[in-house]
Parts: C-alpha cells; sequence; structure tokens
C-alpha cells in the first residue's frame, strides 16, 4: 500500500493517531513558546501560608503602609474625585501625566540626576511594567542580559518571559564585582553572545541587601563604557539609606548609558502601581508605543494622587519616619540573628532596604528545609528564586519591613530552632559536615562570612555561584 504524503488527513474508516500522552489543558500545544517554563514565583508561592495568623512572615517585602497618615491620604484621593472626577476618572497620555514627571524627577534629583527632563520620564504601572517594557523594547529571544546573582527574582521572570539567557555577575558586600563582569562580558564575546544589557539593583539590593561601593559604580561605568554596554538600573530602595544620604546615581554619571527604573511603591504605596522609566528621548518613543500596546495608558487616578500626594504632604519627612521605622526592624533582625543563629550561619548587613540575605550552614537546602520552617510557624523566601541557573539553594531571603520588633525576634528564634533541627538531622545521618566558620579579619564571626553573596575567592563557594 503506497504511503499518503506528509500531512495528508487519513481516509474514511482509518483509525485516528492517539494523543501521545493524556492532557489535562486541551489548548496546551497552543500555548506560545514563551510560556514554557512559566512558573509561579517562590514569593508568591508563599501567599497562602504568610496569611495565617499564626505564621511570623520573614518573607514578602511589603511596605509598612500603616505607617502613612492614612487619613490624611484618603481625604486627598477623595477630594482628588470629587473635585477632578472628571480627568481623575478618564483616560490620559500614554506617557503619562505631565505634572507628575515634572515632580518625579525632583525626587531623582535627590540621588543626582539634576539632568533630567519630563519629557525624559514615562509612567508605568510600577517599576515591574517599567522593565518588562524596556525587555521588550531591547531583547530578542536568545540574547543575553547580566544580572548580579543573586537578582530580583521579578526580573527573572520577566526575563524568562523574553526568552532571554540570564548570565549571573558574582556580588559581594560591597555589591557587584567589577573584575567578575568584565570576566563574564568577556567570556560572552567570545561565545559570540549578544548582550544587550546589565540589569543591577545598585542600592540595598534585593535579595542580598548589599549597596555598590563608589569605587564600584566608578568601575562599573568605565566598564559599561569601554564594553558599550547598555545598564538598566533598578533603584526602589535608594532613599531608603539608613546611616547616609542617598548615594548618586549611575543615571547621574552617564546620561546616554543607563536607563533608570523608580517606583513609589516603597516611599508612598505599592498599591498604587506607580512607577516611572527615565530613558533618552528616542527610547522614551518606544517606550510609550510599547505601552500603549499593552495597557493603552497608566490609570489616571493614581497618577493624579501621587502628584497630589507630592504636592500638599510631607512627602520627605514621612519618607525620614519609614527610615526610622526600617533600622528599628532591620535592629531587630540582626540582633536577634547574632544571639540565636547556630555556628556556620552567615548573613549580609544592610544599611538601607528591606532585606537581609542569610547562608545556611554548609550542606543545608532552604528550600527542603522550608516545609519544616512552615510547620513551625516561620516563612521566608528560599535562595533559588533569585537565580537563573538553578544555583542558591543554600540561601534565603529574610525581610523585616513588615513585621513588628517582636515579631521579628520570635520569628528568628522560630527560624533558628528550624536550622539547629535540621543540622541535627544530618548530622545523625553523617550526611553532612557543617565545617568551621573562617572568621575574616576585622569583623564579627557570629554574624559574616567571607564573601557571603558573591564568590570572590574561589575557596568559598565551590561552584563558583554567587
Amino acid at each position: 500500500m503506497a504511503s499518503l504524503p506528509p500531512g495528508t488527513p487519513p481516509g474514511p474508516g482509518a483509525p485516528h493517531p492517539a494523543p501521545r500522552h493524556p492532557r489535562l489543558d486541551p489548548l496546551a500545544d497552543r500555548y506560545a513558546a514563551r510560556t514554557h517554563g512559566m512558573k509561579t514565583s517562590e514569593i508568591r508561592a508563599l501567599f497562602s501560608v504568610v496569611s495565617r495568623p499564626e505564621v511570623v512572615s520573614l518573607a514578602g517585602g511589603m511596605p509598612a503602609v500603616t505607617a502613612l497618615p492614612l487619613d490624611a491620604v484618603g481625604s486627598m484621593i477623595g477630594e482628588l474625585v470629587s473635585g477632578m472626577g472628571a480627568q481623575t476618572l478618564q483616560y490620559g497620555s500614554g506617557q503619562g501625566d505631565p505634572r507628575l514627571r515634572e515632580r518625579i524627577c525632583d525626587v531623582m534629583a535627590l540621588e543626582g540626576i539634576t539632568d533630567a527632563s519630563p519629557s525624559e520620564v514615562v509612567v508605568t504601572v510600577g517599576s515591574q511594567q517599567g522593565l518588562d517594557l524596556v525587555t521588550r523594547v531591547f531583547v530578542d529571544p536568545g540574547d543575553v542580559i547580566l544580572a548580579e546573582g543573586p537578582s530580583y527574582v521579578g526580573a527573572l521572570g520577566v526575563f524568562q518571559s523574553a526568552q532571554a539567557r540570564v548570565r549571573h555577575v558574582a556580588m559581594d558586600d560591597d555589591g557587584l564585582i567589577p573584575e567578575a563582569l568584565e570576566q563574564v562580558l568577556l567570556e560572552c564575546r567570545a561565545a559570540g553572545d549578544r548582550v544587550k544589557f546589565l540589569y543591577t539593583v545598585p542600592n540595598y539590593h534585593n535579595p542580598a541587601g548589599v549597596t555598590l561601593s563608589e569605587a564600584r559604580r566608578v568601575a562599573v561605568m568605565d566598564i559599561a563604557d569601554r564594553y558599550d554596554l547598555l545598564v538598566i538600573e533598578d533603584n526602589p530602595y535608594g532613599l531608603l539609606g539608613f546611616d547616609r544620604e542617598p548615594m548618586r546615581a549611575l543615571r547621574a554619571r552617564d546620561s546616554r548609558r543607563v536607563i533608570y527604573l523608580g517606583s513609589f511603591s516603597k516611599t508612598f504605596s505599592p498599591g498604587l502601581r506607580v512607577g516611572w522609566v527615565l530613558a533618552p528621548l528616542a527610547v522614551r518613543e518606544k517606550l510609550v508605543l510599547a505601552t500603549e500596546a499593552q495597557v493603552l495608558c497608566p490609570p489616571s487616578l493614581t497618577q493624579y494622587a501621587v502628584a497630589r500626594y507630592l504636592d500638599t504632604q510631607p512627602w520627605r519627612e514621612q519618607i525620614k519616619h519609614f527610615v526610622e521605622l526600617y533600622r528599628e526592624r532591620r535592629d531587630a533582625t540582626l540582633e536577634s540573628l547574632d544571639q540565636l543563629m547556630p555556628a556556620g550561619t552567615t548573613w549580609t548587613r544592610p544599611d538601607g532596604g528591606f532585606y537581609v540575605w542569610l547562608k545556611l550552614p554548609h550542606g543545608l537546602d532552604a528550600k527542603r528545609m522550608q516545609p519544616r520552617a512552615v510547620n513551625a510557624h516561620v516563612a521566608y523566601v528560599p535562595g533559588i528564586g533569585f537565580y537563573a541557573d538553578g544555583g542558591g539553594r543554600e540561601y534565603m531571603r529574610l525581610s523585616y519591613c513588615y513585621p513588628e520588633p517582636d515579631q521579628i525576634r520570635e520569628g528568628v528564634r522560630r527560624l533558628a530552632r528550624v536550622i539547629e533541627a535540621e543540622l541535627d538531622l544530618h548530622s545523625t545521618f553523617d550526611a553532612v559536615d557543617t565545617g568551621t566558620f573562617r572568621a575574616v579579619p576585622g569583623r564579627t564571626p557570629s554574624h559574616e562570612a567571607e564573601n557571603i553573596v558573591g564568590p570572590a575567592n574561589s575557596d568559598t563557594y565551590e561552584d563558583g555561584r554567587s
């Protein structure tokens, strides 16, 4: 019997080929390739757990919005709707409200960006949308994006959706390591990879808690200039430093090579979802077109609310109030870690922002330990969620921004007991050598280890991950 040409439908009575395997989703074969591998982030997966009242959550980075003058903010928004409803409830510009863009330039001036024009600002639905827009504009499938290791989980989700390949760049207590950045660039050049940009969170890093030092800012921008590298500076925490004035932004050093992402989620309200992108005019045009294709325009009401807040409320004093509150909670976290954590546990010591990055004793796995922690009524985010390559299992992110100090102390106590129990379990089965803590000159052995977030020395991380 002659065979039919490929693609010819079977004749009458011919048996139809059976599916290769049963499917729960009848549309599974129709999804775009970019959806393959999509998964819930390690943070979102915890929402149902951390909402339980008996659980102390050291997981989510939720700002302490109850510290806002809620009565004043509520009255302000009510007056906006009653007095300007025809504008606040209507469609707006794809680029964003002009008055808000002016005030955004005032905010960025606090970090040394004094040459920004409102015409270069694009208002977004949080800085998350800004990152998505930038990635849509610049990245094709298969392109390489450089990002610190560890890196913000929301950024990794955006890059995965764009079918980009992420190469992590090592960090240590002073932030991204310039020598590691240059080495990765050389490797990508030798492999013929197209590197589209470096994505970095230089201030009070999420999740590592560290800040890029001034000397390294100079070095990173020098490398960017020599290698013609675009830099995406994501800076939601820059005004939340505990012991110093805001550091000068990378964008303040190079207006052509740096695209800046900002947000009001950490300094005002995450629920309003207002962020922005500061970009050269040619890039701005493409970002506006991408916004219009995606959402038509950012919400008018929330933009007017933020602009009115900046115009009428003492927002600089409010930021200082947030800083004092977060400093107290940071201190409660570090003091509890110092007192309670077993030997071999190490962590960063942030001087701003929301996060501590903790490394477990050798051999322990934060992801595998997570169910036992939840059973002990304490939650954290496993480090694996902050790496694109499956690394980070020995790490966890602890967030101190939301719980009260007493809750933090109790949460750390519970976590320490879980880690101790895990060590006992492994010791019983002789599966883990917890090793001996190696002190670093000038540091307290109980709380810091050499290069806790990056492999500057090869004997610190055998597999070379950060």
